[in-house]
């Protein structure tokens, strides 16, 4: 009853969002019948943030080796070229390339984006923090960010994000609005990784599947926003 309640919830801001476990089991269906990939020869890159809340987000992590791990907060591929490079070197023989990519947001019961309920704290906490923390410092027109070795991830999510500044403010759900431009800033950077890295691919299929995660509370299955799904041969980029 409580999943039928969120689901509905989840869908008042992210209309066509899938169940995160049904929407594995779509794309991984997808992947065998669609495009005769052997899913037991793929190995799986992350580009999400790195909070622990996504970690049980599908059941991608159960079937797929991996996952190599290239996001950093907010989700941004912080791995860089050199990263991908390594992906690509780490494809099991015969094998193919699976990169699952995106921002993430909470959500409650009470439509709050932004929030979350996570496992054994009474109170709710930010999810994206690095997005809400962004958010909330956006909102001073002096703010500008500095980057920094120490805080380094933080700042350079803020420095990407300044050209959305105006966008995210003027917008009625500013907590939404600052996710899908992460989404953007994500699927561009991956989608340039791979043109920049693609003569170290030695196989002939890559997979993308991008979007948004959307996290309920602890212990509920969270919901999968996708936008972007496509099978490429990443040396045609």
């Amino acid at each position: 009853m409580l999943q039928r309640k969120f689901a509905e919830v989840v869908k008042t801001y992210f209309p066509d969002a899938m169940d995160a476990k049904d929407t594995s089991i779509h794309y991984l269906g997808k992947m065998q019948l669609e495009h005769h990939i052997d899913i037991s020869r793929v190995l799986m890159a992350t580009s999400v943030c790195s909070d622990d809340i996504n970690v049980p987000s599908t059941t991608f992590f159960n079937v797929l080796f991996g996952p190599f791990i290239m996001g950093g907060l907010g989700g941004l591929p912080f791995a860089g070229q050199t990263g991908m490079t390594a992906f690509a070197h780490h494809i099991p023989d015969d094998g193919s390339a699976f990169v699952f990519y995106g921002p993430h947001i909470g959500i409650t019961l009470d439509g709050d984006l932004g929030k979350m309920y996570r496992p054994r704290q009474e109170q709710t906490g930010n999810s994206c923090g690095a997005l809400m923390l962004a958010l909330s410092r956006f909102q001073d027109s002096a703010y500008k960010p500095v980057i920094n070795d120490d805080d380094y991830q933080q700042m350079k999510l803020e420095e990407s994000l300044l050209p959305y500044r105006q966008k995210i403010l003027d917008s009625e759900n500013q907590e939404k609005a600052i996710t899908e431009a992460t989404y953007e800033i994500i699927d561009r950077k991956v989608h340039a990784h791979l043109k920049s890295c693609k003569n170290e691919f030695h196989v002939d299929k890559v997979t993308l599947l991008g979007g948004i995660i959307i996290n309920t509370d602890y212990g509920l299955d969270d919901y999968f926003d996708a936008r972007h799904f496509k099978v490429i041969d990443v040396k045609s980029l």
